[in-house]
């Protein structure tokens, strides 16, 4: 199995994870929101939602959402935030591996826009996987409407890159290693619990920003905004920490 196929459904991943800055990721989320000018009673999907915090958020704005993640375990919890059949705007989840065709259940139409966030792309070896995501995306996505793909500034990870650190959560100190090998990020995560060893690690693809617009050239996209961090600020290729690319789907 894929490494997100066993790391994400574990306890460990979300406990590492647990800090992650909620208000920061819902101020990046109002603003991409009014910065886009997309509808109230749109229908969104967030591709790879994980614990689906954007997706309520999405949600309390008013908008329909589907959250999609490939981690049974994160879906599972998810369902119980669902709405039901009396609310405004609805909030379903489901288990979905992005490089699949999307079939939102929840609508007969295409839908609004679609966000990729927090680094949820560049896991697979192969760029035939990674394009597998546009075309899935393209099917979807109504035209002239955003796929909005929030990721990693490879010049940045490069120039910033610290190779050791320990974080302790929940009294599990976990030490971590990274390395650039073959253009891909390379995290090793190593740790004890309860008298066990684990071993697991996370790789990413330093995908450049022409690489990026490539893909999304060949599916129908256009890019029309570049963002360099969650406030939106300029993209600056060597100091920016993000690169959130905002595509549009051109009209066929």
């Amino acid at each position: 199995m894929a490494w997100f196929e066993t790391w994400f459904d574990t306890p460990y991943y979300h406990i590492l994870y647990k800090d992650r800055d909620f208000r920061e990721a819902e101020q990046f989320i109002t603003l991409l929101i009014n910065d886009l000018k997309i509808k109230k009673d749109s229908t969104i999907i967030d591709l790879a939602c994980g614990k689906g915090r954007h997706s309520v958020y999405l949600n309390k704005l008013g908008y329909n959402v589907l959250g999609l993640d490939l981690s049974k375990e994160s879906i599972s919890q998810n369902k119980k935030l669902e709405t039901d059949a009396t609310a405004e705007h609805f909030l379903k989840f489901s288990v979905h591996d992005m490089r699949n065709e999307i079939y939102p259940e929840v609508s007969a139409e295409k839908v609004d826009a679609v966000f990729n966030l927090f680094t949820s792309f560049g896991y697979f070896d192969d760029e035939i996987e990674d394009k597998k995501i546009f075309k899935s995306v393209s099917n979807v996505l109504k035209d002239e409407c955003y796929f909005v793909l929030d990721f990693l500034n490879e010049k940045w990870v490069k120039n910033t890159l610290i190779p050791e650190d320990e974080i302790t959560k929940e009294g599990i100190a976990f030490q971590i290693s990274k390395k650039i090998e073959n253009q891909f990020v390379i995290k090793d995560i190593r740790f004890q619990d309860q008298g066990k060893d684990f071993h697991f690690f996370e790789k990413v693809k330093l995908h450049t920003l022409e690489t990026i617009g490539n893909y999304a050239e060949e599916f129908g996209f256009e890019r029309v905004k570049i963002y360099g961090d969650y406030h939106l600020g300029s993209f600056d290729p060597e100091n920016s920490s993000r690169c959130i690319n905002v595509f549009k789907k051109k009209a066929q």
